[in-house]
């Protein structure tokens, strides 16, 4: 198993195509594509994100606290089996300070850690450390898979600083159900049609020519999580669907 740790902030964007289209010249003169993305490919990431019946998680993220935390099971390609290696991560958001654990497991292993709390097997210190750091989590929260978010994905690292990076996610799809990874990739569209979401990820501050590339295209920060806008598509879905039914029980009667 390996593990990996991240700390940074995280500033969002939603373009339209136009802009995106005028952005991307402007990035490749200062930074360059990731190595997944050669050729101008994009790479696709599939997640699984959990929480508690009651959706404690998302609500309490969506009320924008001073700190708050998920969990996601995460792979960049689908798993032909349950021996795959995933991505188990918890990310953790405090005073918008993004902090991520990410441990290396199969998908047979976090799907037990999680279902059964069967504690994966390491004998690595980091290791550990994180693994307890789900397994505390897991304690403290009864969750189970509750919604499927894909993406595809165009990312860029700064050329003289690495930490810097500027990602754009398009066609998101998201589902409630067959929530597991080896499923398949398929769900309901996340953004209107022609519209990226931009992810700029700094450990530090933003370049000022960055800075000034998005205010010459007019392109301004927002507040946007996918988990938290499926999460409210959904309760808006599913409050339509119950007002249909009571006016057809009201038609009935």
């Amino acid at each position: 198993m390996s593990v990996a740790t991240f700390k940074r902030f995280e500033m969002k964007f939603l373009l339209t195509k136009n802009q995106f289209d005028e952005l991307i010249p402007k990035l490749q003169g200062n930074m360059n594509p990731d190595k997944h993305c050669v050729a101008g490919k994009n790479y696709t990431i599939y997640n699984i994100y959990y929480d508690t019946e009651d959706n404690h998680l998302i609500r309490t993220s969506l009320s924008k606290p001073y700190y708050k935390e998920k969990l996601r099971l995460r792979c960049y390609k689908p798993p032909a089996s349950l021996d795959a290696k995933v991505f188990l991560e918890l990310k953790k958001k405090t005073a918008g300070i993004v902090h991520k654990r990410r441990a290396v497991i199969t998908l047979q292993e976090a799907y037990e850690f999680i279902e059964l709390r069967k504690r994966p097997v390491t004998e690595d210190y980091i290791n550990e450390q994180v693994v307890s750091e789900i397994e505390y989590f897991l304690h403290c929260n009864k969750v189970h898979p509750a919604a499927y978010i894909s993406y595809s994905r165009m990312a860029f690292f700064g050329k003289d600083d690495k930490d810097f990076r500027v990602t754009f996610d398009c066609n998101i799809k998201t589902r409630r159900n067959e929530l597991h990874l080896e499923k398949g990739d398929f769900g309901d569209q996340l953004l209107e049609r022609g519209q990226y979401l931009m992810e700029v990820k700094i450990s530090r501050s933003m370049p000022l020519w960055l800075a000034d590339v998005l205010a010459e295209l007019r392109i301004y920060k927002t507040s946007f999580s996918k988990y938290g806008t499926e999460y409210k598509k959904y309760c808006l879905s599913k409050e339509a669907k119950e007002t249909i039914f009571d006016s057809k029980v009201c038609v009935n009667l």
